[in-house]
């Protein structure tokens, strides 16, 4: 989706230009308007700015505010220098183009401390407005101090605090990445990244595998949920999170990464939205997704309603609306674009994407599906079967555990990315790095069934009527495990990373490729090993790997055949003293940090039950194949 721009800002650029500088060079120098663990509200910005799109003499700088406003700039200045001490001559302006994210809401389960959208009693627009500027102009490895700038209605300027940008990395520069996913409000999120900042400084890039928050389209969930830890506060170092462990409460505000660290992220199944509703909870339109083609044959149905004659995007939209939809998401965040294979006319997508960064190539995927529940009650719409009430309603089915975008052979996913594997930028990078929200391995519980559209089963009574609507997922089906893995490994990618079961563990292929989750940064769903089991439904449930048989699903241990790689340095042990082979807990939080430098991967927890103890680094492993 291509973002529309209000470009009524320019024409006003070489005042905007000169009004700053006098603004700077006049006014006094003054302390932060916030400290670290306040909300970026504080300031009178709905976020700090954050970066986007690096390029090998540019990167983009994105903010939000609640007001409109007029005016709003980066002023940066020279590599290294102090930007309140600089010279005029010596600053630069870059101009902000604003638009306003179409869909952000509120509702009555919003934790929001907000005068406008207290107790509210159903779904209200809450008006949040987005500036990006193009800082352009930057040398390859040098750090530039930039500042945001956006005046109000009623003139009044509203600042930033100074932070460091730069372009794209070159290729012999080490970096340090973080490596996340999963943060979804969860309780433990500030802490962990507090603890990421504190641990390993000022990052140079965040690659993150999706489920950014819960509902993509409540507005405070990204920027000023009353909990006080949401998105954006928990990455720019300004949550205010309480963590109350063994009769202690403590405060956590973050980390401040994304104010200078370029952010890469995956769409998962947080970031989609369902059908479409002005009025509903918000809530229930995320839990109301249905495949594009069921909507496509309800419009068919209803078409006389319609002029698709007069307006030929309106079918599209109609559908967009009565499926699912990543509006939100696309909205906030500008990452690489690509062109959808075999397209007519031409079509592009950020859904998928690659992007050299230094001396690894990154390739975020889609891939992904709405999340049902496992139950098989009859009572409950879940991933093995319709709700019981609703068999006489088809339009109030969710068809089971749907796919979101195919990354089947032959989908324009798969095409598409054939074509990057394929290409020079891909092949003559150091490191190869794959990310996408689904696990292909893992002791998780969100892995089962395997990722293949349901196959619809109807069961029906003597007389024809339905007794039940079952969804089987046959293993020979599965997209992930079928066709794309064999491709990536094809490939010789080092690293695949990913999320979804909020826990650690990782797993080495016979090929050498390296699969990590590393989604324990808030609460987990735990580990399924032992005498824990997945809750599957049980004529179907496995004891082990069988191959790639119908009808198939692994009660324990990875589905796809994989023993987890144990961490290396410092594992936690069981209640027996044994080792574990994962992390799945409510109190230990964990986080890796990739180092193209040394070509490693190194992970690290931090136990949130005894708040002053200290971060402990327990697996490392390299990047080699």
């Amino acid at each position: 989706m291509q973002r529309r721009e209000d470009w009524t800002l320019i024409g006003a650029g070489l005042l905007v230009f000169l009004t700053a500088l006098l603004l700077i060079t006049l006014e006094p120098r003054q302390p932060s308007q916030t400290t670290p663990g306040d909300t970026a509200m504080t300031s009178g910005l709905l976020s700090d700015p954050f970066l986007q799109l690096p390029t090998a003499d540019a990167v983009r700088v994105v903010w939000f505010t609640e007001f409109q406003g007029q005016d709003h700039i980066v002023i940066y200045g020279q590599p290294d220098s102090d930007l309140d001490q600089a010279a005029p001559q010596e600053l630069q302006t870059a101009i902000a183009t604003t638009v306003r994210l179409s869909r952000t809401r509120e509702d009555a389960d919003s934790q929001l401390d907000h005068p406008n959208f207290m107790d509210l009693e159903q779904t209200t627009v809450r008006p949040v407005w987005r500036h990006e500027a193009k800082v352009q102009g930057l040398a390859p490895g040098l750090r530039y101090p930039y500042r945001v700038i956006s005046r109000q209605d009623n003139g009044e300027q509203i600042k930033s605090q100074v932070f460091s940008l730069g372009a794209l990395p070159p290729a012999d520069q080490p970096l340090k990445i973080l490596l996340t996913s999963d943060h979804q409000l969860m309780p433990m999120t500030p802490a962990n990244l507090q603890k990421v900042q504190e641990t390993m400084g000022r990052l140079d890039g965040v690659f993150l595998a999706g489920d950014l928050v819960n509902i993509p389209d409540r507005a405070s969930e990204w920027f000023d949920d009353a909990r006080g830890n949401a998105f954006f506060p928990s990455l720019q170092g300004r949550a205010n999170a309480r963590l109350e462990r063994n009769g202690r409460t403590t405060r956590y505000r973050g980390g401040a990464i994304i104010q200078q660290a370029p952010l890469f992220t995956a769409i998962g199944n947080h970031e989609v939205m369902g059908r479409y509703s002005s009025t509903a909870p918000l809530g229930q339109q995320f839990g109301d997704p249905v495949p594009q083609s069921a909507a496509a044959a309800q419009y068919s149905q209803h078409a006389e309603l319609f002029n698709p004659a007069a307006d030929p995007g309106l079918r599209q939209q109609w559908i967009l609306n009565n499926s699912f939809n990543s509006v939100t998401y696309d909205e906030i965040f500008t990452l690489p674009v690509s062109t959808v294979p075999n397209s007519d006319p031409p079509a592009q997508t950020s859904h998928y994407y690659a992007i050299t960064f230094g001396n690894l190539r990154l390739v975020s995927l889609y891939v992904t599906q709405i999340w049902r529940s496992p139950t098989v009650d009859p009572g409950v719409r879940g991933r093995y079967q319709e709700k019981e009430a609703d068999l006489g309603q088809p339009d109030s089915w969710g068809h089971g555990q749907h796919i979101f975008e195919a990354i089947a052979e032959g989908s324009p996913q798969y095409q598409w990315l054939q074509q990057e594997l394929a290409s020079p930028e891909f092949q003559q990078a150091q490191y190869r790095v794959v990310m996408l929200h689904h696990p292909p391995h893992s002791l998780g519980d969100n892995i089962v069934p395997p990722f293949t559209d349901p196959v619809a089963v109807y069961d029906r009574w003597p007389d024809g009527s339905l007794k039940a609507v079952r969804y089987e997922y046959p293993r020979p089906n599965d997209q992930i495990m079928g066709d794309l893995i064999p491709l990536l490994e094809q490939a010789q990618v080092e690293l695949v990373l990913y999320g979804h079961c909020h826990l650690w563990n990782r797993f080495q292929a016979p090929s050498g490729t390296h699969y990590l989750e590393t989604s324990n940064v808030g609460n987990t769903y735990g580990a399924f090993l032992d005498n824990k089991t997945r809750p599957v439904p049980p004529d179907q449930a496995g004891n082990g790997f069988d191959g790639f048989q119908a009808s198939y699903y692994a009660a324990q241990g990875d589905p796809n055949g994989l023993e987890p790689m144990g961490p290396s340095l410092a594992p936690l042990v069981d209640d027996q003293g044994q080792p574990l082979s994962y992390i799945a807990s409510n109190d230990i939080t964990a986080f890796s940090i990739l180092d193209t430098g040394s070509g490693t991967v190194s992970s690290y927890y931090f136990d949130t039950s005894q708040p002053d103890s200290s971060v402990v680094k327990f697996d490392e492993f390299a990047l080699t194949r």
